[in-house]
């Protein structure tokens, strides 16, 4: 017999209660960390084979999976990893990494509209098939019992295909009635009930004609025209949003006992808080401690980085490089100008959401003409036969034949057969009015660095230099993350150069690196710490040897690929062109007298560049807005239109209403003249839809549209209105 073991009895409640404490203190310790990256640079399957395979040879990661239509990864990790843990890694694998704060962003990939959407279109279709089947029957002769009983069967298929189906439309009509208004829906709901319910009467009385198929069609149709309007927008995301998600989530602040890792929604003005090399800034501030560079481009623009030390003031998003630093508070949370950038983002967004589209333009006039059409032609008949059966029917032909079809399908298709067209060409259309915005512009402002430029410094002067000075270069420039000496070092290892053998190499936050070469040393950076005068009209990094001379590694940021091309043809055709940067004066002249451009504005705040785009805007231009970084999230809101590079952040690029997904900017010019096109087609469907009802409507009142005649002609000019779409492709 086996013995049964039992706990012995504590005297101590308390004490036998401990174990179960510390057990639910264990549990409620968080198991694993969730870290999300931006990662702005990725553009192929390549890329995310390439993060996910470096991240996975770091202990502690369990998983990574790289989302690229978002440009995120995602980490699964032990607790005590944190993102500045993951980041080199995925530097170091070649890629631009930024942390996200998962908290402030929403779940988009769970696109429960767009399937709610498909499943009711679904439903409709099946049913619309079905249905016609039935009306075949009827159509071909069907009599008597005969046709009664086929007329309940597509009653009994329809009436809940419908309930379910035009759900969407029925609620934005009830909506629009409750504010004493109308909208496409409204007409569109009010043809679906008054089909039904006529049809209804007329089988209840074995009746010869029915609506089902048309009630049916028409809501398969609509259904059709609502998803593909749906799917252009499906990637569209609150700007402001991301801008928020780019805050830093958490920070090291400085206490007596040491310091504390806390939430950055728990610092307070007057803290002192420790900024790692590679860190974000977490709030607005005054450098205290340390020496280092600070990368302002997703600010600013500004293609250097800036020299840090105690009295520089910081703001919350830039990045330090090279050294630690230790910052005073003087702005947090909502106060940061990181913070103050999204509220600007914010506004400008709900600016553009007043844009009336085509669409909306064409309902206003729709809806009550049709209305009164089918009052009219209900009373008229009424009077004139005293037949409240015969008022009725016409009056529900006329609903339904005055073709709310090929007005629901006029705009998504001709958007849908436009993005096609330019998603062939790069161009990835986000928003459903982006087309007919950008139809109009006049005047294109484009940002400079990682825009009209590469963003990235290009070596000029490598042929210059001795083999020697070359090896002692690399050498220096691999031992830095300084982004002049990523170029340097790109550069001499693509000619072939092998990097010296130095010893005791030592990276100086904000001046350089140095070392012992052959006893002698070496050093590679500032001017004013090298030894040289600094004078130079090109971006330099200063190299010497010894007490040799201190010879200059010059640097020009490289034009974007199509960037020369794509200015000429938007001038040539008549379009007004402007250069808005945050970089200093005399590179932005430099690189607007290279293209050629007469107009730009250099050292250009993010509200700067909103402001500029405000009174062009006030002027009647009609602006579009092309830029990559933070600095332009706002200006790219308050224009008219807006791209961004697939390379751009996720705000910018959210922010904008297309993404150029290449490289090249070439693209652009043909967008412009698509766009132009696109909205000459959506005109033209609005006219085949206003001569079809000009034929169909006296036919329809005259009482000469049976169910028959009304389906097809409302499947035909349906398909006609496709038709047109389609030559844009």
């Amino acid at each position: 017999m086996t013995a049964v073991m039992r706990p012995p009895v504590s005297a101590c409640p308390a004490c036998s209660a401990a174990p179960a404490a510390e057990a639910l203190a264990a549990a409620a310790e968080p198991t694993e960390a969730h870290i999300v990256l931006s990662l702005p640079t990725i553009h192929c399957a390549a890329c995310m084979s390439s993060v996910e395979r470096a991240l996975a040879t770091v202990d502690g990661v369990r998983s990574a999976r790289v989302n690229l239509t978002m440009k995120r990864v995602s980490i699964e990790a032990d607790p005590e990893l944190t993102a500045q843990d993951v980041i080199p890694v995925v530097e170091g694998a070649g890629y631009e990494a930024h942390e996200l704060d998962s908290t402030a962003l929403t779940a988009t990939a769970n696109d429960r509209a767009g399937r709610d959407l498909l499943m009711r279109l679904a439903v409709a279709g099946f049913a619309a098939m079905n249905v016609m089947l039935l009306s075949v029957a009827v159509w071909s002769g069907a009599d008597g019992a005969t046709r009664d009983m086929f007329h309940w069967i597509s009653a009994a298929i329809v009436l809940p295909a419908v309930g379910f189906s035009a759900q969407p439309f029925f609620r934005n009509a009830w909506v629009a009635l409750k504010a004493r208004s109308l909208n496409m829906d409204v007409p569109i709901s009010l043809a679906i009930l008054l089909a039904l319910g006529t049809s209804l009467w007329e089988t209840s009385l074995s009746g010869e004609h029915a609506y089902f198929d048309a009630a049916i069609a028409l809501t398969f149709f609509l259904l059709t025209g609502r998803y593909l309007d749906h799917r252009t927008r499906s990637v569209a995301r609150s700007a402001a949003q991301e801008l928020s998600a780019l805050e830093v989530p958490r920070a090291w602040r400085l206490t007596e006992d040491g310091e504390e890792q806390i939430s950055v929604a728990d610092l307070a003005v007057g803290d002192l808080i420790r900024v790692r090399p590679g860190g974000r800034m977490p709030v607005d501030g005054e450098i205290t401690e340390g020496q280092s560079e600070l990368d302002r481009s997703l600010l600013t623009g500004e293609t250097l980085p800036v020299y840090a030390e105690p009295g520089v003031i910081v703001s919350a998003g830039e990045v330090n490089l090279t050294g630690p630093l230790v910052i005073r508070a003087s702005a947090v949370g909502r106060d940061t100008s990181l913070h103050r950038m999204a509220d600007l983002v914010a506004i400008a967004e709900s600016g553009r959401s007043r844009y009336t589209s085509l669409a909306d333009k064409a309902a206003k006039l729709y809806a009550p003409g049709v209305h009164i059409l089918s009052a009219l032609a209900f009373a008229g008949w009424l009077l004139y036969s005293g037949d409240l059966r015969i008022s009725l029917n016409i009056a529900a032909a006329v609903l339904i034949i005055t073709c709310p079809c090929a007005l629901g399908l006029a705009v998504p298709a001709v958007t849908t057969a436009a993005s096609g067209r330019l998603f062939k060409r790069g161009l990835l259309i986000k928003d459903a009015t982006a087309l007919e915005r950008l139809s109009q512009i006049d005047t294109v402002v484009f940002d400079k660095t990682g825009t009209l430029t590469a963003g990235t410094p290009e070596l000029t002067n490598l042929g210059d230099f001795t083999r020697r000075d070359l090896e002692i270069a690399l050498a220096l420039a691999e031992g830095s993350a300084h982004p002049l000496s990523q170029s340097l070092t790109a550069a001499a290892r693509a000619a072939g150069i092998t990097p010296a053998k130095l010893s005791e190499i030592t990276e100086v936050p904000g001046h350089g690196t140095e070392a012992l070469w052959q006893d002698q040393r070496v050093r590679l950076g500032r001017a004013s710490w090298v030894g040289g005068d600094g004078h130079s009209s090109l971006t330099t990094a200063w190299l010497r040897v010894g007490d040799g001379p201190v010879q200059g590694f010059a640097f020009t940021d490289r034009l974007r690929d199509g960037a020369e091309d794509t200015v000429r043809a938007l001038q040539d055709a008549g379009l007004k062109v402007i250069v808005m940067s945050g970089d200093s004066t005399a590179a932005v002249e430099a690189l607007a007298h290279r293209l050629n451009i007469p107009h730009w504005l250099a050292e250009a705040l993010p509200a700067d560049k909103a402001s500029r785009i405000q009174d062009l805007t006030d002027q009647g231009a009609h602006v579009l807005m092309v830029g990559d970084g933070l600095n332009d999230t706002a200006a790219l809101t308050a224009a008219h239109a807006s791209i961004s590079p697939a390379s751009a952040l996720d705000a910018a690029r959210v922010a904008s209403d297309i993404v150029l997904l290449g490289s090249a900017l070439d693209p652009i010019p043909e967008a412009l003249s698509t766009a132009k096109k696109a909205t000459r087609r959506i005109r033209e469907n609005f006219t085949i839809a206003s001569w079809y009802n000009v034929i169909a409507v006296p036919l329809a009142i005259a009482g000469l549209c049976s169910p028959l005649i009304a389906a097809l002609a409302m499947s035909a000019s349906s398909i006609t209105v496709s038709l047109n779409a389609l030559r844009l492709r």
